[in-house]
């Protein structure tokens, strides 16, 4: 009985103390069983930058794309990205104007901006005042889409004259040609772009081509897929060997201008005349 009885006061005295205590104001320290640890924090898994291509140890080439942004110039970006490949674009200024998202990640994704004017007209033609107003309009709504001012002048056709070489001057831009054509708006056929390519293919090589024709941006995978089997790393023109020393109104690559069969890759007519620029549904 005298057993019974302290083993009840016993179990009747901790809620008393625990009651009276809340009662007082007191706190009652009680011991932790266990803390558990955080949990690591997940290791990042971001690629890091790579790093720029050097083109004075590696073979480098410049795909050009001119007259755009055309209508298919998403899916060429989508392929680029998946080739880890760089390409410029020669922006005609009234297709930045309508389509500024594509303007604007050309920048975004790395690839080289070009003044290629605004409507497209024979520089040569024109006034010094009318070829001034090709080429800022241009720059004003590429500036406008992308945050950023095209940083080299391709003129219409390869036409260039000593006006047109002092206003990049003024502009504070080379003049950017091309060593090797596609034919890709002539020729329209997959195989047919492929092959002029690849035979045009070379070190330093600037590739002119147009991203409104669809036949190229189709077979662009395939294309890409060759010139890395051979070697070439794809950059924009800004990345290629000795353009970081060129000046306002230098014209590259060198000795470009005087090459004959230069006005032969630019657009021309089934009459010989020049064809015009695309229009914008294309």
């Amino acid at each position: 009985m005298l057993l019974a009885t302290s083993c009840a006061l016993a179990l009747t005295s901790v809620p008393a103390v625990a009651w009276s205590a809340a009662q007082s104001g007191s706190t009652i320290t009680m011991s932790p069983a266990s803390t558990p640890k955080p949990s690591p924090k997940p290791k990042s898994t971001a690629k890091p930058k790579p790093a720029p291509v050097d083109c004075a140890k590696v073979k480098c080439i410049a795909l050009t794309f001119d007259d755009g942004p055309g209508k298919y110039a998403d899916k060429l970006l989508d392929t680029l990205k998946k080739y880890d490949s760089k390409a410029t674009f020669m922006l005609e200024g009234q297709y930045a104007k309508s389509r500024p998202a594509f303007v604007k990640r050309m920048v975004a994704e790395g690839h080289d901006i070009g003044n290629h004017s605004y409507t497209h007209p024979h520089l040569r033609d024109l006034s010094e005042d009318r070829i001034r107003e090709e080429l800022n309009k241009t720059v004003e709504v590429v500036k406008k889409a992308s945050g950023k001012a095209p940083t080299m002048i391709r003129p219409p056709y390869g036409e260039l004259d000593n006006r047109v070489v002092e206003i990049a001057k003024e502009m504070q831009l080379p003049v950017v040609l091309w060593n090797g054509g596609s034919r890709d708006w002539a020729t329209k056929n997959e195989k047919a772009i492929y092959d002029e390519v690849l035979k045009n293919a070379k070190r330093d090589g600037v590739i002119l081509m147009h991203d409104w024709v669809p036949q190229t941006v189709t077979v662009m995978p395939k294309l890409l897929d060759a010139l890395k089997k051979q070697g070439y790393h794809m950059v924009g023109v800004s990345s290629m060997r000795g353009v970081k020393d060129l000046k306002p109104g230098d014209i590259y690559p060198a000795g470009s201008e005087k090459d004959a069969d230069l006005s032969s890759d630019a657009p021309l007519g089934d009459s010989g005349e020049y064809a015009e620029s695309p229009a914008d549904g294309l």
